[in-house]
């Protein structure tokens, strides 16, 4: 048995997410697991937060109290929309046991929920009975399955971030998802390890294009250095910079398609940033734009007259792989 001292999240939170044309109450979660059977992504932490080893049914105790937990500080009718997420894959029975997938669906039944996980543990079995304990009618679509894809570039996926999976077991997870009647959510990297500038707004590109016809929602997360990562092994010796925020910019206005982007640490130096002068009002305006879709908000930060904004055309024309970064 587990202690009868309150167990929490990781992390939790409401906020605001944009879902078609409405603005819903969400709140997040990321439950503490077993922790990331994969565990070898380059610029991930979350694999780090796990519980030791011990048996499925004293998991399975740590994972009711968190829900128990969340249960009575959040009332249901505070938030529409539910994200879920863990050190690695909601859907991994190693990382979380089916048992809990039941209590969550019936904690959450009638919320909208996302869930991330990993393609290889998107089954249409387990997601048929998931959406039948969640769904009671309010949404057309009550479950998406959240795929951290990163990029539609297997080479860039397997050497930058190393990530395990191509993009062919990404369509795959896909089609299985929607033959269960659940929708998808991709999430692409801005910027992982190795690639300049210039080479990471190129793949952006291409990622969304590729993504877009299979995945109904796409959120691009520019990249953060987090602390015990491989990625902070090479920018604690400037071998890496985060993402300008004049590239994010220039990715959101061309986008065919509603992308929504929270730039976590941004204008912070381990997170996206230009020169610290102009950051505040750009970082704001993408989060704005995540949620309002207002195409000409980020024409106008665009035009925001700042001098990084030469250095950052500068860096774009001119970093190569073997002279990179430019700047810091």
């Amino acid at each position: 048995m587990i202690s009868e001292i309150p167990e929490k999240p990781l992390a939790n939170w409401r906020g605001k997410e944009r879902y078609g044309n409405e603005l819903l109450d969400c709140l997040t979660v990321i439950f503490k697991s077993a922790g990331c059977t994969w565990s070898k992504c380059r610029m991930c932490s979350y694999r780090h937060e796990r519980y030791g080893e011990q048996s499925c049914v004293a998991l399975l105790a740590h994972l009711r109290a968190q829900l128990a937990w969340v249960q009575q500080e959040y009332k249901p009718d505070e938030y529409r929309m539910v994200k879920i997420f863990t050190s690695g894959s909601f859907f991994d029975p190693d990382e979380v046991p089916r048992a809990f997938l039941s209590d969550v669906a019936a904690a959450f039944r009638g919320k909208m929920v996302i869930a991330e996980t990993r393609p290889e543990f998107v089954q249409e079995d387990i997601f048929r009975t998931f959406i039948e304990g969640i769904d009671d009618g309010s949404w057309k679509t009550p479950l998406y399955c959240a795929i951290g894809l990163e990029t539609s570039n297997d080479a860039i996926r397997e050497k930058c971030i190393n990530k395990g999976f191509s993009f062919v077991d990404f369509r795959n997870a896909t089609r299985t998802a929607h033959a269960a009647g659940a929708g998808v959510k991709a999430y692409l990297l801005f910027k992982p390890l190795f690639l300049t500038e210039g080479e990471a707004v190129a793949d952006m590109k291409a990622s969304l294009q590729d993504v877009a016809p299979y995945a109904e929602l796409i959120s691009m997360n520019p990249c953060t250095v987090q602390r015990n990562t491989e990625l902070e092994y090479y920018w604690k010796r400037g071998a890496y910079r985060p993402p300008y925020l004049w590239s994010i910019l220039t990715l959101l206005k061309n986008a065919r398609v509603h992308i929504m982007c929270d730039p976590l640490g941004g204008g912070q130096k381990r997170g996206p940033h230009n020169c610290g002068s102009c950051d505040y009002e750009i970082v704001k305006g993408i989060r704005d734009y995540s949620l309002n879709g207002d195409r000409d908000l980020i024409g106008a930060l665009l035009e925001t007259e700042c001098s990084c904004k030469g250095e950052w055309e500068y860096v774009l024309a001119r970093e190569k792989p073997y002279c990179m970064p430019l700047t810091r």
